[in-house]
């Protein structure tokens, strides 16, 4: 029978004990230092060789941290977090001479004991202990973290019971249903609004599925330079309904994925209302359900500007947008981020006249700026027009239609005219309709709700993913906070890495990134050296007529070493993912340079600005 871990002064009156220091040990993969991704002790804590003490990432893997003797734990030397070479002292801990102290009657009799502190590597009762210090991953199978709900974990009054709570069905939450119920734990999912959440429904699928209706419009009236002329009418209503097809077939699927998972799928409204009990709101009523972990993943909303609460009829939302009956002759935009540049560009391909007004100097201003600038330039060529450094201030009433007043900094007011308003300022989580509070859990003071490398809340059995984690708000960034997350309450090793994070912007042309800018990488120290590939010289761009955009490379100049891309280019939401790779494997220019890509395409200009970054370009001067 495997013994329950109990606290050092559980044994002080059978053994001897002496204070020592566990240091770092060499890493499997040959790695000289690696990131502490999550602790499985505390202070206290008796563990026996083989036990998991800790796990740690490295540029390779993430592995585990294993007791190479029986010990207690006294003091945790370093944070989640902390880089930490290999040969510095990990734990302090006393060094436990006798451990067959304990009675075989002491290990059979647990009622009103503390509960197993330590995760263990595997579930079979072997005698065998690791040869080493350090396990890979894929080596062994972790045993389960997550203590099952009859030790008493969770109050027995609730209605239900169930291991994963997930309050939240979108890409984050429905992803960590999934793979938390293959790792055989029990999911209960509970969504409040529609399977897939915001992205699917609302946001990332139907909107690329108007901007795909869009272009198939503009390419037909815009062919005349090619030979191709074409009188198009367009069925937004129709389009409209396509659009929903598609979305309805992807959140049935979502539905399908998690059921078969085993997952129980919940219609409702979660709120926690203890430690380890959630409230359940469904169209049935009210019931108590009893958790051992939890995972938030509840999504983000729109911010509304005071005095332009969306209506639905004059002033939209991004998901009114989506969902008009018809194309409107014109439309005032109040911001020119993403979400306002890619509707924007939609409804400007279907023939509205877009005013876009933005208080800032530029479209997309989180992004460079010869970035924006192409973005910009092509939006002009579109028919939109562009107030910058102008606030959306009010707006009324006039007849039909609505009369937007703006103001600059110097006071200067103006007057613009539309059949109505799209507000797409930005997004902020939701953070305040599950009880944060009756779990002492504080947002920051962005509104996000902080978590370690493996999504955990400052509540250990508590986990915050997606949206309400923090910037960037991604949706594959959120499953695969899902994944990692589930993976840690399930006890394997697991963490977050976001340096290899992509992302893009669906305007025409598009906008994808990933990791460091030339800016990024002086500010962290390195000696950047970057390589640029114009579209102009590249021919698959041309034969497309799409000449407008690059292809930047960012990368380290002693080393090699790739840390970044930015592409404005079409199907640049596909490009990013070779860089993307790059970037996660520490891949060299040289190596992006030296793979042969296929002629003529797009991805040519990425090994070509790689190799311009090496200072070995054939095509760019």
């Amino acid at each position: 029978m495997t013994s329950v871990s109990k606290p050092y002064w559980w044994y002080s009156r059978d053994i001897e004990v002496m204070t020592m220091e566990f240091e770092m040990p060499e890493c499997d993969d040959g790695s000289d230092e690696g990131k502490l991704v999550a602790w499985h002790v505390e202070a206290g804590d008796m563990v026996e060789a083989g036990d998991r003490i800790a796990d740690v990432e490295t540029d390779k893997s993430v592995i585990e941290v294993t007791a190479p003797g029986a010990m207690v734990v006294t003091e945790l030397l370093h944070s989640v977090g902390d880089d930490i070479p290999v040969g510095e002292p990990l734990v302090a801990y006393e060094e436990v001479d006798e451990v067959e102290a304990m009675s075989e009657d002491d290990e059979e009799s647990t009622d009103g004991e503390p509960t197993q502190a330590v995760s263990r590597v595997g579930d079979d009762e072997s005698d065998d202990e690791p040869t080493s210090a350090v396990s890979r991953a894929d080596e062994d199978e972790p045993g389960s973290a997550v203590s099952r709900v009859s030790e008493g974990i969770v109050p027995e009054d609730a209605d239900d019971e169930t291991e994963v709570l997930i309050v939240g069905a979108g890409p984050g939450g429905y992803v960590a249903a999934i793979r938390a119920a293959q790792l055989g734990l029990g999911v209960t999912l509970v969504e409040r609004d529609a399977y897939g959440g915001t992205c699917l429904n609302y946001g990332c699928i139907p909107s690329k599925a108007l901007i795909h209706g869009s272009e198939v419009a503009h390419e037909a009236r815009t062919a005349a330079s090619l030979g191709i002329t074409a009188e198009v009418e367009v069925d937004f209503a129709q389009l409209v309904d396509w659009k929903d097809g598609v979305v309805d077939r992807l959140t049935g699927g979502v539905e399908n994925l998690c059921r078969a998972a085993g997952a129980t799928l919940v219609e409702g409204a979660a709120r926690f209302v203890d430690d380890h009990v959630a409230e359940i709101e469904t169209a049935d009523g009210t019931s108590t359900l009893a958790f051992e972990n939890a995972i938030v993943a509840t999504g983000s909303r729109v911010i509304e500007i005071p005095g332009f609460e969306p209506d639905g009829e004059y002033v939209l939302d991004s998901r009114d947008a989506l969902d008009l009956e018809a194309v409107p002759d014109s439309l005032v935009v109040v911001g020119a981020g993403y979400i306002g540049m890619e509707l924007s560009t939609v409804f400007a391909k279907l023939g509205t006249d877009v005013t876009v007004v933005e208080m800032l100097d530029d479209v997309l201003p989180t992004y460079d700026e010869d970035i924006s600038q192409v973005i910009r330039r092509e939006a002009v060529d579109l028919g939109i027009d562009f107030r910058f450094g102008e606030l959306a201030a009010d707006w009324e009433r006039d007849g039909d239609a609505v009369a937007v007043h703006t103001e600059n900094e110097d006071g200067h007011a103006a007057e613009l005219t539309a059949d109505a308003i799209l507000s797409v300022p930005g997004r902020e989580p939701v953070t305040d309709t599950v009880g944060l509070d009756a779990l002492g859990i504080e947002p920051d003071e962005d509104g996000f709700i902080p978590t370690d490398a493996q999504g955990r809340t400052e509540r250990a059995h508590v986990f915050a993913i997606g949206d309400v984690a923090g910037e960037p708000m991604l949706a594959h960034k959120a499953s695969h906070e899902g994944e990692v997350a589930a993976a840690a309450i399930a006890g394997e090793p697991a963490a977050l890495d976001h340096a290899a994070m992509p992302a893009a912007v669906f305007t025409d042309p598009e906008v994808a990134t990933v990791g460091l800018t030339r800016e990024e990488a002086e500010h962290a120290g390195y000696t950047p050296a970057v390589g640029q590939m114009p579209l102009k010289g590249n021919g698959r761009a041309l034969t497309v007529e799409a000449p407008e955009g690059f292809v930047r490379i960012v990368a380290d100049e002693p080393t090699g070493s790739v840390l970044g891309a930015q592409i404005v280019a079409p199907e640049a939401s596909e490009l990013i993912g070779e860089a993307a790779l790059a970037v996660e494997h520490g891949l060299t220019i040289e190596e992006l340079a030296g793979t042969v890509h296929t002629h003529p395409t797009l991805s040519e200009a990425i090994m070509e600005a790689a190799a311009d970054a090496a200072g070995e370009a054939v095509h760019t001067r």
